[in-house]
């Protein structure tokens, strides 16, 4: 028993239940009010003590009843000793060798009385007497009385019978026996006696005696002992409780059984009903007789019948008994070595569950959003989020769900405030069944004036029809997709519209068809609260799409429309956008002077309008820089100033996302010397597939990305045979998150290796190796194969620093101009030739030497070693210089300055035609 809080548990000292002290005493430290005694109830004997009387009373009957036992016993013993000892030594003494001779002599006693009181003392008989026919004893212990007639009963065993006979003798009471002597013709020749006293006969019983009151004073200790061992025992765990008490708690827990709202029933072994309380009998409607009873013939309802005879504990089962759900728990009783049974508990849980019900259906709604929540707007797809509300709402809440967008929506198009929807398309169609009722996705819908659909979509408010059998408006919309619908089974309908920031994005409808229950008015919200989740997330994936379009239509607005047409590389080139976004990757095929063409590829880091519009500054960038003739090195120099620059400005400007990350690779191809000068700021190095399709990665000093360089970029020159090919790539083709760089460059190597293939055939191959099936950055692809100008089209002289020199260039010029059969362009060119020959002697520094190349026009270049560069300027009237280089700007269709290591070069172009 647990004890109370605040209750005393000292047992009183006269065992009264109204002291203090005792059990259902007032707490401590509470002052009490006097009060009238009450009378002091009888005193009763302990449990302990009724037990040990009862041991002692037990001990002392079975004592005495086994004393008295022993000495039946006894009596019997010492009787059936002595016949059995008389009677043997009786008959071993007559068949005893010589005795037939001996009763034949004349003088039989002398011969008979030694042997018989030998016999005797050695047999521990009484007596061993011999007679005669006559019963005229020849022996006898008192030699007094030999002669004499023998006294008792001897005639039977004249006739071959032992005789037996309990007689009082001058010894006392004894047993003796008569047995008869043969002769070896058979005859009875006499007689002998042997007679043993009572007294004298000691038999076990009488030994066991002492032994039983022995056990039994061993008993008595025990049963003292014991009894003071449990009476300890029970005081402590009855917490000192007398008999009053343990009566009075009894009686309470008798009491609170019955009145207790939870049924109890305890069921033995063999399945009888032990006992039950009275809410146990309410709720299964037991009969009075019932305890007592098999529980099998009390009428129980099969649920709670098997309940009560299973063999196994059984927690909160819920079985319906009449009109009740009780909550049922068992335990069986043979735990610990108990008693074989159970105890069972019924709780009637009628109103708990309809509680639990509604509980659990609150439950599955809150799951029901939390896992949409999760599931929905997964992606910035439109589409794709549709699916995921259908998907997320089927079979959980309805059979079938489809979701109808405005066609704008899917376009990613700007919706107006305010406006109705006329036309929508399926989105996304979702159902448990296979060949549903309903129209497949993208199927174009038109929005029926004056119907449900169309009051709904005006109202923006979720709209239900629990009954569609019943229901004709809702049919006007698609009278045959409505009859088809019914004839499927569809049942039940909750409309809801999609609005998202006040604009009316299409209509989710969810259907049921298999599920027998309607939709009811809880479940208009639960509709609704999905379809309001999905809404943002489907309005936010259509403005990702128009923001997506933009960007992509901003990313190819800026990359190259069309390469420029030149000789030197037969260009091909891909560009795919990332799916999640437009990046900031880019290319450009950029001709320089000299007929070289300049490569580029490059990546601004992130996506977005952002990223597209700082690839666009910085192409522009590059192509500014590439008409100064820089190197790749001091062009990479200036794109990293200006990012810097411009980072500064946008950190000035509170803007974030910087261009920090952008890497670059600048390659410059000479077609004459077919050298190929590269620097990179922190890009993937290019591959160089050779003529006979050998690949290799040249070691370029890699530089950091543009805006954190802190020293100057470096370049590295490599030497192409012609027919190389030489691949400029962005790190989304060799690198995403299931691969790193090293292993999309070993793709590259096998994708690039093989036999020679066309610019174009490589990119096809190449993104069909190593396209990854969801691109999460941009891949940008440049691959250009190399061309040579043949010797035949290059021409080259030293100049001598000399005026008198300009002439005999002259000469030489117009000789191979005629042999290219450019006649009509020898005199422009003799002209700028000798303006150009002269500036270099006359300001410049030897050596001065002059190259003609034949390529798409007339390339004229004059070198010198000065790195003075000359200006054009408008000469005065009275000036005398200054108008060489306005001539030649006037004849030539280009002219410029490119600086090299060793000095400068002054180049012009003309047109061939």
């Amino acid at each position: 028993m647990a004890r109370n809080p605040g209750r005393s548990w000292a047992p009183s000292a006269s065992g009264a239940t109204g002291d203090a002290g005792s059990f259902g005493g007032r707490p401590h430290g509470r002052q009490q009010l006097p009060r009238a005694k009450r009378p002091r109830p009888a005193r009763h004997r302990s449990v302990a003590g009724q037990v040990f009387a009862l041991q002692i009373l037990v001990v002392l009957l079975l004592a005495a009843g086994a004393a008295v036992a022993l000495v039946v016993q006894s009596r019997t013993d010492a009787d059936r000793e002595a016949r059995n000892r008389s009677v043997a030594v009786a008959q071993s003494f007559a068949n005893s060798p010589g005795m037939v001779d001996a009763l034949r002599s004349p003088d039989p006693t002398a011969i008979l009385q030694p042997k018989a009181q030998s016999a005797r003392i050695a047999s521990g008989v009484d007596f061993i007497v011999v007679l005669n026919n006559q019963g005229i004893r020849y022996t006898h212990p008192n030699p007094a009385r030999i002669g004499q007639k023998f006294v008792g009963t001897y005639e039977p065993a004249l006739h071959g019978q032992v005789v037996t006979q309990h007689v009082t003798g001058t010894l006392g009471p004894l047993v003796q026996a008569v047995v008869p002597v043969y002769a070896p013709d058979g005859s009875v020749v006499g007689l002998v006696s042997a007679g043993v006293t009572l007294s004298n006969v000691s038999t076990a019983s009488e030994r066991q005696l002492p032994v039983v009151l022995g056990a039994a004073a061993g008993a008595m200790g025990l049963a003292t002992l014991g009894t003071a061992l449990i009476s300890r025992r029970l005081r402590r765990q009855t917490h000192g409780l007398g008999p009053v008490e343990m009566t009075r708690m009894y009686e309470h827990h008798a009491a609170v059984l019955h009145a207790v709202r939870e049924g109890v029933m305890i069921v033995s072994g063999d399945g009888r009903l032990l006992l039950c309380n009275d809410e146990a009998r309410r709720l299964l409607g037991l009969p009075p007789d019932a305890e007592g009873r098999p529980v099998t013939e009390l009428g129980l309802d099969p649920a709670a019948l098997e309940l009560l005879t299973a063999d196994h504990p059984v927690t909160d089962e819920v079985v319906l008994a009449g009109e009740r759900l009780l909550a049922v728990n068992v335990r069986l009783t043979d735990q610990d070595g108990g008693p074989p049974g159970c105890v069972a508990t019924l709780r009637d849980s009628t109103e708990l569950m309809a509680l639990t019900g509604r509980a659990e259906g609150a439950q599955r709604r809150l799951r029901l959003l939390y896992d949409a929540g999760m599931t929905v707007g997964s992606t910035l797809d439109v589409t794709r989020t549709a699916e995921e509300l259908a998907q997320v709402a089927v079979p959980r809440f309805a059979d079938f769900a489809t979701v109808d967008l405005a066609e704008q929506v899917l376009s990613g198009d700007e919706l107006p405030r305010g406006t109705s929807l006329n036309r929508m398309r399926r989105a996304a169609v979702v159902g448990t069944g296979e060949n549903g009722p309903f129209y497949p996705a993208g199927t174009a819908l038109d929005v029926v004036p004056a119907t449900p659909l169309a009051s709904a979509l005006q109202s923006g408010l979720p709209r239900l029809e629990p009954r569609l059998a019943e229901a004709r408006a809702w049919r006007e919309q698609d009278p045959e997709g409505a009859e088809q619908a019914l004839a499927y089974g569809v049942h039940s309908l909750v409309r809801v519209p999609l609005r998202a920031r006040g604009v009316l994005l299409g209509v989710v409808r969810f259907w049921r068809a298999e599920r027998p229950e309607p939709f009811e008015v809880e479940d208009l919200t639960l509709a609704e609260e999905l379809v309001a989740h999905a809404a943002v997330c489907i309005d936010n994936a259509r403005r990702y799409t128009r923001e997506h379009a933009m960007a992509v239509t901003l990313q190819h607005s800026l990359l190259p429309r069309s390469l420029p047409e030149q000789n030197a590389l037969e260009v091909a080139h891909r560009y795919l956008p990332a799916q999640a976004g437009v990046g900031g990757d880019w290319f450009d095929v950029i001709p320089l002077p000299g007929a070289r063409v300049a490569l580029v590829v490059g990546d601004v880091v992130g996506h977005g309008l952002h990223a597209a519009a700082t690839m666009g500054r910085l192409r522009t960038a590059i192509h500014n820089f590439s008409t100064l003739d820089l190197p790749p090195d001091e062009l990479l120099g200036h794109l990293d100033e200006l990012v810097n620059r411009i980072d500064q400005e946008e950190a000035g400007g509170g803007e974030s996302g910087g261009l920090t990350g952008a890497t670059c690779l600048y390659a410059i191809y000479d077609p004459v010397s077919r050298h190929c000068t590269l620097a990179s700021a922190g890009h993937p190095p290019p591959a160089v597939v050779d003529p006979q399709g050998r690949v290799s990665f040249p070691e370029l000093p890699t530089g950091p990305p543009l805006g954190l360089a802190v020293l100057p970029f470096e370049t590295a020159e490599v030497e192409l045979a012609e027919g190389s090919r030489l691949v400029l790539y962005t790190d989304g083709l060799v690198e995403d998150r299931e691969r790193d760089i090293d292993e999309g460059l070993a793709l590259l190597r096998e994708a690039l290796c093989g036999p020679p293939r066309t610019p174009e055939q490589t990119c096809a191959d190449v993104l069909g190796a190593m396209l990854p099936a969801h691109p999460q950055d941009d891949i940008a692809l440049l691959v250009a194969e190399t061309r040579v100008l043949a010797p035949n089209q290059v021409a080259q002289w030293d100049v001598p620093s000399d005026p008198a020199a300009v002439g005999a260039v002259r000469a030489q010029v117009a000789e191979r101009l005629a042999d290219w059969g450019l006649d009509e362009a020898a005199f422009v060119t003799e002209l700028i030739l000798s303006e150009l020959v002269t500036n270099a002697i006359r300001y410049g520094s030897g050596p001065i030497r002059v190259r003609l190349l034949r390529d798409r026009s007339l390339i004229c270049e004059v070198s010198d070693g000065s790195s003075t560069s000359p200006h054009l300027r408008y000469a005065a009237t009275e000036d005398e210089g200054g108008r060489g280089l306005f001539l030649v700007a006037q004849f030539a269709n280009r002219w410029g300055t490119r600086y090299t290591a060793t000095g400068k070069v002054i180049w012009t172009e003309q047109p061939l035609e």
